[in-house]
């Protein structure tokens, strides 16, 4: 097998099989995220009916699921004090704030060979992209029961998946490479020796507040990258796709969520294209493609909205246009996003500088969520996502500029890769980890 490995463990990490089965278990976390976001979509209309909340209220009741979110950059110090593993399980007690889902690519990324990590990085998003179906699913099939007891019955489901994530704790094996730097830190001190100042919390976050050339442009690719998956209106589509498709004339909220498991359903075919593709044709052409597709979309839809005023023909363009913008998002920036930022960071900050990634990026979506119904009222649906194509077409400019092809690279040369180019590279520490970790070539 071409690829990187730490032989710091004797379970089989090498073996492509078990690989897969611990990059599945990882990513069950993000079932639960995924679920919150397509259960809640629907289950606001009878929240909604049921408690006569306003539509300020509505938005911040959906917008609270991606601040409260932001506990997930808590998961960087704790998989760095616990393990990567642990820190997924002390996700799912705490489930609605999920960190486990910035934990599980940086997981993924330190287990996996070179030559198929950017498509097991990617299991998370597979993941995700179910629990947003599933969601969907739930909303249509207790759409039936009194209004009183149907989105009581849609959230109380989302706790079903964490049983699974507590078996999957005792079968996958700890991240090899968080183990190894846990070893020389324990070598370090039996010396006597200070720590690395990497491995110190407070220089740890020194560097990252005050980067030298080589981490500046790490932090610009890997929190910008976030944003932008969030900027471009991925999360307004998905939590108000019921909205968007009423405002194109449909009426019925059967009707409404069956459209919305389309949409799901579309999201989560199209993530499989993105695992086939990514170790082949790399990062940036799949960014390249989505970005590119995602602006066409959602120009279509913005001109659909407009010009096409409650009929078939605006409701079929609807739902075309929407289900496409999600399949671009699912085949390039939805993945690729959480790939590159476990794959760019060193391994002294990578725990943490990760939490920053998803800092930006649930702040720019509860940011979206928060003010979608507001915006939309003041400027209409279709005005909204024009904003949202302006920034598309600016994320396909932030892929040309910032972006960084790490297809076929081990983290150790994508770590190189950046340092070279300012000359930076701490030979001491390159000494230190290449006597502790193997680089198949």
């Amino acid at each position: 097998m071409g690829g990187d490995h730490v032989h710091c463990s004797n379970r089989p990490t090498d073996n492509a099989k078990f690989v897969v089965a611990c990059a599945i278990f990882a990513s069950l976390n993000t079932v639960l995220v995924g679920y919150d976001v397509g259960v809640m979509s629907g289950a606001v209309l009878f929240i909604q009916e049921d408690l006569r909340i306003t539509e300020v209220e509505e938005e911040i009741l959906v917008g609270c699921l991606s601040i409260v979110s932001l506990f997930w950059s808590l998961g960087g110090k704790a998989s760095d004090a616990i393990g990567r593993k642990w820190a997924m399980g002390f996700a799912a007690i705490v489930f609605q704030t999920g960190f486990g889902v910035m934990v599980a690519p940086v997981y993924i990324a330190e287990i996996s060979p070179t030559v198929t990590r950017g498509s097991l990085t990617s299991y998370p998003e597979i993941f995700i992209n179910l629990g947003i179906l599933l969601g969907y699913v739930s909303n249509y099939a207790f759409a039936g029961l009194p209004v009183h007891l149907n989105w009581r019955v849609m959230l109380a489901a989302g706790i079903l998946p964490s049983l699974f994530i507590g078996i999957a704790l005792f079968i996958i094996p700890e991240s090899p490479r968080w183990l190894v730097d846990e070893r020389l830190a324990e070598i370090q001190a039996a010396a006597g020796e200070a720590k690395l100042e990497g491995k110190s919390e407070r220089a740890v976050w020194g560097e990252l507040f005050s980067p030298l050339p080589p981490l500046r442009r790490m932090l610009i690719t890997g929190i910008g990258i976030h944003c932008f998956q969030q900027i471009t209106g991925i999360e307004a589509t998905v939590y108000y796709s019921p909205e968007i498709f009423s405002e194109a004339g449909i009426k019925s909220k059967s009707r409404l969520l069956a459209a919305t498991v389309a949409v799901g359903f579309t999201k989560t075919v199209a993530i499989f294209v993105a695992i086939t593709l990514i170790d082949k044709l790399g990062r940036k052409p799949l960014l390249y493609v989505s970005t590119i597709g995602m602006t066409a979309c959602l120009l279509r839809l913005v001109l659909s909205l407009a010009f096409l005023k409650h009929g078939q023909a605006a409701v079929g363009f609807a739902i075309l246009f929407v289900c496409g913008n999600v399949a671009f998002f699912s085949v390039g920036i939805g993945p690729i996003c959480w790939v590159l930022t476990s794959e760019i960071f060193p391994l002294r900050l990578r725990a943490q500088a990760s939490s920053l990634g998803v800092i930006g990026n649930r702040l720019s979506s509860g940011l979206v969520a928060m003010s979608f119904l507001s915006v939309s009222r003041s400027i209409t649906v279709a005005g909204t996502f024009f904003i949202f194509s302006i920034f598309s077409a600016l994320s396909i400019l932030f892929v040309h500029k910032a972006v960084p092809e790490t297809k076929g690279k081990s983290l150790e040369q994508i770590e190189l890769m950046f340092d070279k180019a300012e000359g930076l590279r701490s030979e001491v520490e390159l000494g230190d980890l290449e006597h502790l970790v193997h680089i198949d070539n």
